[in-house]
Formats: C-alpha cells, structure tokens, sequence
C-alpha cells in the first residue's frame, strides 16, 4: 500500500473516553457495550478510527492508567468477548480500532510489582526502578511527581526506594530490562493478533530515565500556582536519547503485523518532538503534536506554530494535530463557543492527521465539578489542576442524564439541554453539522487529505493557507478575532463557513469574513 492511500494517513482519528461515552447497565460508569451501541454516531460523523482510553484491569486509581493486566478488560467495561464484539462491529463499519498502552508504569496490583518488591533478589526486581536511599535517607533524588509530591516511594520491606513519575500507585516500569521489553512485545502481539489497528502509547517519552539518576535542576521560569512538577526542568526523568531505541522495537512489534500504527504521547518541543519519528523513520509512525492546545490563540502565533512544525518534520514523516483530550481543558472552554467552530475547521483541514475528542463535535466545555464530586487524583493531591471536567459524559438527548445512564453518572453532565446529540443532530447550523460538513468536505476533497500546505499572506486575526493536490487547489481563510476582516484571494467560491449559511461564488474583490468565521474556499489558479 502507497503512503498516499495508507487508512492513517487519510483518516480521522476520534478519541473515546469509555468510562464517559455510553453506560449500557446503570452502574453509571460508560463500557465498551456503550460504545458498541453508538459505533453508527461515529460513522454519521464521518471519522475513520476509534481510540479507546485504557480498558485494561485496573484498580481505577488513575482511571485505567494503571494497568494491572495488559492482556484482559476490565470488568467496569465489561468482558474479552464484549471487547471482540466492538472490534468486529467496528472494523464491519469499516472503523479502525487503537487501544491505548500504557507502558511506562504499570499498577502496584500488578502481579510483577508483586514479585518485584517481594525483595532485592526477586527475578522481577529489575522489571521496576529501585534505588537505595540517599546518604541522609531520604529520595535517592530530586525528581518531582506529575500528580504533585516526590516521584520516589520508600518500601519498609527492602529498605529501597521505587520510582513513579505519577502515583505511588503507578511503579516505573524499567524499559533497561529486556525481559520486560520482551513481556511487553508479547501484551501488544496479543492484541495485535486480535486485529487491533495500532496503539496509542501513553508518555512514550518517559520510559527511559538518565541512568545516573542525576537531579533534575529548577526550571528558571516558574511561576508560583503552577503545578509541582513545574518547579524543576525534566531534563534527567524524561525524553532520553536512548528511548529512540525502545521505540524502535516496538515499532517492530507493530510493522510485523499489516496497516497498523504507533502513536505516541509526547508533550515536547517541536524541535524534540520529530526526533520521535526515529532514524529514518524507524520511531513512532505519528508522534502526538499538541502544539495547537499549547499555543496562545493568535492568528500570527498559530500560523508561525504551523510554518516551524512543517519545516521541522523529518522527509517523508506525517504531521498531525490535536485540539484537545482528557488531560486538557476542552477547545470550547480554551477559546469559547465560537472559535471552537474555527478551530475545528482549522484542525480538519491542515495537512496531516487529526484527532477529535469525544463531545468536542457538539461544542461542549468543561463542566464545573464540585470538589465534593472530584475524582481525578490530581485534582486531589494538587486542586486547581484536575482533569474532570473536560471527562464529563456524553449527552446523548436532552432527557434526565443525557441519555448517558439510567444510574447516577460518575461525572456530571453539562445542561443537556443546551447541547445534545440527538438536537443538534436536527440542527443544520449546529456544531455537529458543522463537523459532519467539515468530515465530508475532507472525505471528498483529495487535497484536504493528502494534499500540500502553503501558508498565505494575511493581516490581523486572519489565519489563511492553502491545500493544493494536482489541478485541485483550496484556500482555508480563518478569522480568529470577533470583528470582520478580509483576505484577497482572487476568484474565489465558498465550498463551507463555519456559520453554515454562506455558499457559491465571492463577489469581486477581496473575501469577507464575519466576526468567528472560518471558510473553505475553492479559488482559480
């Protein structure tokens, strides 16, 4: 298969949060016969693959990113053969399937941990990080915790020390052992066998720490309420040479097996970002770019962010964007209702693979989580930085829970009311329309999908470039400020506005854009 016709580099990846999509026996918790039910809103939506968060066993202290079993389902989402059942609905749909691994840590339920803390001369001892205190017994270091706190645990047992760059819940797994490595080339060969389409593998860019386990030196530009982590620069606990290494086995794992793909989580610089597609290509087939939920909301900073991130992908890697998932604020809640509907012209239009967080099609914000009602262990080590509230439930109509669960939801639900599936989907102006408009537009549009960017010429809050495949050349003009501009394109004909009431040929003279409008325009060459 060329690279031009490969399902990954032309399709849509949506993101599905399982413990909020769908819940099918009123414990009011979402599982994976949820998500088999409502497999035909994705196709009406028009996407090509479904991510499913973590739904490995796990005793849920950080929601499934503990895993205590890398080849089973939890029994909150419900069996192995309910999972088989989506696969095969999905992939009869012709959906494409990607599990979420989570490699770094496993749970301390996990039988290895079991093994490895039963003491220093434990086969599984090296699977996991241990490290005698240091001279004054405290922390063999400095290194800070994601969640807040120091990232080592003392174990009274063995008189060491084991690292975890989340919770003490979540052991370091040490990706130096091969046995290890080889343990986990079998857990991802299970699903893969299974014909699970690829992976999305969670903090790639942590599996290998500095081997000398040197301090990690204070980060000069932090500022007082950030998060913990913040205070020190992770220059010794994170994004290692050597993990381009373990990359590439895995990598090996999965090109064993036809069509599938490596998605990597890595929240870096572009400049260190792209070294993550490996020697010649040999790294993760698409290292996760959230540069546009980094970036300030600024026509001139998006369209610089755009122009270095092209110039910085290596020759023949395939770029792809990302506006929101569940460890950030939701689009909506970022930049607001209405240039949520820009933004996602933005994101289904550039060149490379988008992924859409669920409940971002119908415009949804983070919902207010009282703290009484928190459960992210983030917000309860550090409140303030949680994640609920852009996990929220899908709501699904506008009846009592959004049609999500007959239960009491885990989460709280937005006004269903205000923004639901089964209303919006009556609405040809609503922000599902627009999403459904937008995936057909691409779907149709050769050069939306595998086409060549240029980035154009523009003034003030005006964000244009252009996709040009062939004789097929569009123009995407973005006004991300709330007063009218204007952009000269020539002749030019309005294929999609973001407002959904604006079609067919420009007046002469230069192209006007409202207040939050985006267009999709097909201009002469």
């Amino acid at each position: 298969m060329s690279d031009e016709t490969v399902w990954w580099r032309r399709g849509v990846v949506y993101q599905v949060y399982p413990r909020s999509f769908q819940d099918t026996n009123g414990d009011g918790i979402g599982d994976l016969e949820g998500v088999r039910r409502r497999l035909d809103h994705l196709v009406s939506l028009g996407v090509d693959a479904l991510w499913l968060s973590p739904v490995f066993p796990s005793p849920m202290a950080d929601f499934g990113y503990d895993v205590s079993d890398y080849c089973g389902i939890d029994p909150i989402f419900g069996t192995i053969e309910d999972f088989d059942r989506l696969l095969g609905e999905a992939h009869a749909r012709r959906l494409k399937v990607i599990l979420d691994f989570v490699p770094n840590h496993s749970s301390d339920a996990h039988p290895w941990f079991g093994e490895s803390r039963r003491g220093r001369d434990d086969p599984k001892r090296d699977w996991y990080i241990w490290r005698d205190p240091a001279p004054d017994g405290g922390p063999p270091n400095n290194w800070i915790s994601n969640f807040g706190g120091s990232a080592w645990e003392y174990d009274e047992t063995s008189g060491q020390y084991y690292h975890h760059a989340f919770l003490k819940e979540q052991p370091d797994l040490n990706w130096r052992n091969p046995e290890l490595r080889a343990a986990m080339a079998d857990a991802l060969r299970f699903w893969l066998s299974k014909g699970v389409d690829g992976f999305r593998v969670d903090v790639i860019w942590h599996l290998i720490k500095d081997a000398s386990f040197r301090d990690n030196p204070a980060n000069p530009d932090y500022v007082e309420g950030e998060p913990d982590i913040s205070r020190l620069l992770q220059l010794h606990s994170a994004d290692q040479d050597e993990v381009l290494d373990v990359i590439r086995e895995l990598r090996a794992v999965v090109d064993a097996y036809d069509e599938r793909v490596l998605i990597g989580e890595i929240y870096l610089p572009v400049e260190r970002l792209v070294a993550y597609y490996g020697p010649d290509l040999s790294g993760v087939h698409l290292p996760f770019n959230f540069q546009l939920i980094l970036t300030p909301w600024d026509a001139r900073r998006v369209s610089q962010l755009i122009a270095s991130y092209e110039a910085a992908l290596p020759a023949g890697g395939w770029p792809n964007w990302v506006l929101g998932n569940h460890d950030q604020k939701r689009v909506a809640t970022r930049i607001g209702a209405a240039q949520a509907r820009v933004a996602a012209m933005l994101l289904l239009t550039l060149r490379g693979t988008p992924t859409l967080y669920y409940g971002d099609e119908l415009g949804l914000a983070d919902v207010a989580v009282p703290p009484e009602l928190a459960q992210d262990p983030w917000e309860k080590n550090e409140p303030g930085h949680g994640r609920d509230g852009a996990r929220t439930p899908m709501p699904w109509d506008s009846s009592p829970n959004g049609g999500f669960t007959t239960g009491r939801p885990w989460l709280p639900l937005n006004d269903v009311a205000t923004l639901n599936v089964a209303d919006e989907a009556r609405d040809p102006r609503s922000t599902l329309s627009l999403h459904r408009a937008l995936l057909a537009l691409r779907r149709s549009t050769p050069a939306l999908e595998i086409g060549d960017y240029e980035g154009l010429e523009a003034a003030g809050d005006v964000l244009a470039f252009r996709r040009r495949l062939g004789g097929e050349e569009i123009v995407i003009a973005l006004n991300l400020g709330p007063k009218p501009a204007e952009i000269d394109l020539g002749e030019a004909t309005v294929l999609l506005s973001t407002h959904m009431d604006r079609t067919g040929p420009e007046p002469a003279g230069p192209v006007k854009l409202r207040a939050d409008e985006g267009l999709a325009l097909k201009v002469s060459q």
